[in-house]
């Protein structure tokens, strides 16, 4: 199926072809790099390469446009979790290794200074105030922790942890982890400390 396109009109002649997708990509880009509040229509229909008439008709407003962007990172995220966390031929040990190097690799992806996650660091400062974001942002860490959960019962039962080991707080654990490799990725440390951050608290968390 074709991709729906929004066209904005440029003086005379046929109206130029925008991909949604490609523009709420710029969108994203730029409430990461300066987080919600700082983010201005002005400055993301720039880096979207569209007006602000065409990216309201393509968005909304404001906040509409962000719980798109959020919910697009978050897909994109959950894409790296899921090929780590539920390859069946990894070990505990390499399946979190591998869910904690996919994530690093998203955090470092910018241009200059690391960004870390888009969540962690947008979400969590408006979800005071916008109840909305808020209960978004407590639904997505849900699931990350459901999914590491299930992966972490699993090795109980492959005996790769011990029978009464609790995979419900191990996952919150694992989670929590992630959280803080966001922001010292933020702070400045390098790829580099915090790979080697991410395995030794996977030997923490393995036994």
């Amino acid at each position: 199926m074709a991709q729906n396109k929004v066209t904005e009109a440029k003086g005379r002649g046929r109206p130029r072809a925008y991909d949604p997708q490609t523009a709420l990509q710029q969108a994203l880009g730029v409430f990461w790099s300066t987080g919600y509040s700082g983010a201005s229509l002005d400055s993301i229909a720039t880096s979207a390469g569209m007006n602000r008439p065409s990216l309201y008709a393509a968005f909304g407003d404001k906040h509409a446009l962000y719980i798109k962007a959020f919910e697009q990172y978050w897909a994109q995220a959950s894409a790296a979790v899921h090929a780590a966390l539920t390859d069946s031929t990894l070990t505990l040990r390499e399946a979190l290794l591998g869910f904690y190097e996919g994530q690093l690799s998203i955090y470092f992806s910018g241009d200059g200074q690391p960004r870390g996650c888009f969540v962690i660091g947008t979400a969590t400062t408006e979800a005071a105030e916008d109840s909305e974001i808020r209960d978004l942002l407590a639904d997505r860490l849900s699931q990350l922790d459901a999914d590491l959960e299930a992966r972490l019962r699993l090795a109980v039962d492959a005996g790769e942890l011990e029978a009464d080991a609790d995979p419900a707080a191990l996952a919150v654990l694992a989670s929590s982890l992630l959280h803080s490799l966001s922001i010292r990725a933020r702070a400045g440390k390098s790829r580099a400390e915090l790979t080697t951050l991410a395995g030794n608290a996977v030997k923490v968390i393995c036994g």
